[in-house]
C-alpha cells in the first residue's frame, strides 16, 4: 500500500485554516483542502500494515488501506468507488468526523498519523467534481415501501441504501429542511449545508421521497421537548404509518438537552446550546425569524466542553461576543496522550478546536453553583472549583468565584430522544430513555414493536455522525431482510 518507504520519507500534512480575521467574518467554511499532490503524499505514508487498525478503529469499517494507495497511485475514480462502498456520505465525515481512523493508525504509536481524514476529504470533493458522484436507482422495484422518521446522518443512509434495494422510502422531518442534527446542530463553518442539498438532490433522483415540516407522533407539551427545534405543521400518527407501510424505522436524533437545575436556572439569558445553535442556522439559510438569540457585544459563558460548546464558542465570537469562556467540570486533560497505554483507542488528552483559536476562555474542573441576576435577566453566575475524591467530584472549599455573564448557553450533552416519539410507536425503552434494540446481524435494530426498527441516536444515545451512518445501514439491511426474507445489502 502506498510506497513502501513512504512513511519514513514524507510527513503528515495538516489541513490549513484561513485566517481568524478573515473567517469570523461570515459563515462559509474556512478549512483550506490538500491539494492533489499533498493528498498523494499522504497515501504514500500507508505503511501496508500486517493488520491495518484503521479499519476497525473507523465505526463504518472504511478500506482506508485500499483507499490511500489509490490516491497514491492517482486511481481517484477507483478510491471513490472503495469509499462509496462503506460511507454513503464522506463528505460528511471528511469534515466533522474526529477520525479515530488516525488515533487507531500504527504510524501513530510513536509518531504521526497518516492524514486519513483529509484524504477521505479530498476523494469526495474531487468525486463531486469530476461528475463521479450519480444516482443509483434500483434496478427493479420490490413493490415494499418503507417509512424513515428522522433525516439525520442515520435516517439518510438507511434510506439511501433501502432505496437501492428497490423499495419505495419516504424520509419524514419534523422540520422545515432535511438533515436533522447535521442541518441544525453543526454550524455552517463547519459543514456547508449544500452538501445536504447535494446528497438530497441524488436520492430524490434515487427515488426517495422527502416530507418536511411532519412530526410523527403527537405535539410535545411544553416542558416536554419544547426546547427541541420543531418546525412541524402537521402530524402523522404512528398507526398511519404502520398502516401505509410494511416497515417504519425509527432514525431521530438524541435533542434532549442535559439540563443544570441550580439556583436562578428560569433567569432570562440562560439558554440550551440547541436553541442557540439552530437559530443562526437558519438564519444563514434565509429564514426570517421573530427573535434570535444574539451574542454581540455580550460576556458569554458556555457549559461544556465537548464539540456543541465548541460550536457555541465559534457562533458566539462570529456575533461579536464581548468575551467568551467555556466552563468543563473534568480536570484539564494531558496535552499528549500516553499512547504507549491506550494506543488504538480513542485518547483523553487536551483537544484544541479551530473555535478556541478564534478567542475563548477555557477553564477546567470548574462547576456552576448558581446563576444571579438582576430584574429577571442573568447578570452572572456562581462557581466552585472541584476535584475528585474517591470517585467523586467534589467541592474544593474556598474556591467560590462570580463571573459575570450576559449569555448562558448550556453545553452539556444530550439525555434522550424526543420520548414522544418513543411513545407514539410503544416500543420498549432502555434506561436511558432510548428505543431498546440490538444489532445482531439477525433480527438486530428491531424494537418490541411489530415492523418497527430503530437506528442511530435514539438506539445508541448522542454519538458520532460516523456512528449514524454505520447504524443506518446496518439497520437498513435488517428492514431489508425482514421486508424480502433475506437481503444483499452490505453489514
Amino acid at each position: 500500500m502506498g510506497k513502501v518507504t513512504g512513511f519514513l520519507e514524507y510527513e503528515r500534512i495538516e489541513e490549513g485554516y484561513e485566517p481568524v480575521a478573515a473567517r469570523l467574518k461570515g459563515y462559509k467554511e474556512f478549512v483550506i483542502a490538500l491539494s492533489p499532490e499533498q493528498a498523494k503524499l499522504q497515501g504514500a505514508r500507508c505503511m501496508d500494515c500486517g493488520t491495518p487498525f484503521c479499519n476497525s478503529g473507523c465505526p463504518i469499517n472504511n478500506i482506508i488501506p485500499d483507499f490511500n494507495d489509490l490516491v497514491y497511485r492517482g486511481d481517484w475514480a477507483e478510491a471513490i468507488t472503495t469509499l462509496h462502498s462503506t460511507n454513503n456520505f464522506p463528505e460528511f465525515t471528511g469534515r466533522i468526523c474526529p477520525a479515530p481512523c488516525e488515533a487507531a493508525c500504527v504510524a501513530n504509536i510513536n509518531g504521526d498519523a497518516i492524514g486519513i481524514k483529509s484524504i477521505e476529504h479530498a476523494i469526495i470533493d474531487r468525486a463531486w467534481s469530476e461528475g463521479w458522484v450519480k444516482p443509483q436507482p434500483a434496478a427493479r422495484k420490490t413493490g415494499k415501501k418503507v417509512a424513515v422518521v428522522g433525516s439525520g446522518p442515520a435516517g439518510l443512509a438507511a434510506a439511501q441504501q433501502l432505496a437501492r434495494a428497490g423499495h419505495d422510502v419516504t424520509v419524514f422531518e419534523k422540520n422545515s429542511r432535511i438533515g436533522g442534527l447535521l442541518r441544525y446542530g453543526i454550524p455552517d463553518f463547519k459543514l456547508d449545508k449544500g452538501h445536504i442539498d447535494r446528497r438530497v438532490a441524488q436520492m430524490e433522483a434515487e427515488g426517495v421521497v422527502f416530507k418536511t415540516g411532519v412530526l410523527v407522533g403527537a405535539m410535545p407539551a411544553d416542558g416536554a421537548g419544547a426546547k427541541v427545534t420543531n418546525d412541524a405543521k402537521t402530524t402523522v400518527s404512528a398507526a398511519e404509518l404502520k398502516a401505509q407501510f410494511d416497515a417504519v424505522l425509527l432514525a431521530g436524533g438524541s435533542e434532549q438537552s442535559r439540563d443544570l437545575p441550580v439556583p436562578g436556572r428560569d433567569l432570562d439569558g440562560v439558554h440550551f446550546a440547541m436553541e442557540f445553535l439552530p437559530q443562526q442556522n437558519k438564519v444563514v439559510a434565509g429564514d426570517k425569524l421573530k427573535a434570535q438569540l444574539r451574542a454581540e457585544g455580550k460576556h458569554v459563558i458556555v457549559i461544556g466542553g465537548g464539540d456543541t460548546g465548541s460550536d457555541c464558542v465559534g457562533t458566539s465570537n462570529r456575533h461579536g461576543a464581548a468575551s467568551v469562556t467555556q466552563f468543563e467540570v473534568m480536570p484539564m486533560p494531558p496535552e499528549q496522550e500516553n499512547k504507549p497505554m491506550v494506543w488504538p483507542y480513542w485518547p483523553i488528552k487536551l483537544r484544541t478546536s479551530s473555535s478556541h483559536d478564534e478567542g475563548c476562555q477555557r477553564e477546567f474542573a470548574i462547576s456552576t453553583k448558581e446563576f444571579v441576576g438582576s430584574k429577571g435577566r442573568i447578570t452572572g453566575l456562581k462557581t466552585a472549583e472541584v476535584r475528585f475524591e474517591g470517585g467523586k467530584l467534589v467541592e474544593v472549599p474556598g474556591t467560590e468565584k462570580e463571573w459575570k455573564a450576559d449569555l448562558v448557553l448550556l453545553a452539556m450533552g444530550f439525555t434522550n430522544p424526543l420520548a414522544s416519539v418513543l411513545q407514539a410507536f410503544g416500543v420498549d425503552k432502555d434506561g436511558r430513555g432510548n428505543a431498546k434494540a440490538g444489532t445482531d446481524d439477525l433480527g438486530g435494530y428491531q424494537t418490541s414493536a411489530e415492523q418497527v426498527f430503530v437506528a442511530g441516536d435514539m438506539r445508541r444515545g448522542q454519538s458520532l455522525v460516523v456512528w449514524a451512518i454505520r447504524e443506518g445501514r446496518q439497520a437498513a439491511r435488517e428492514v431489508d431482510r425482514f421486508l424480502m426474507g433475506e437481503t444483499t445489502l452490505p453489514r
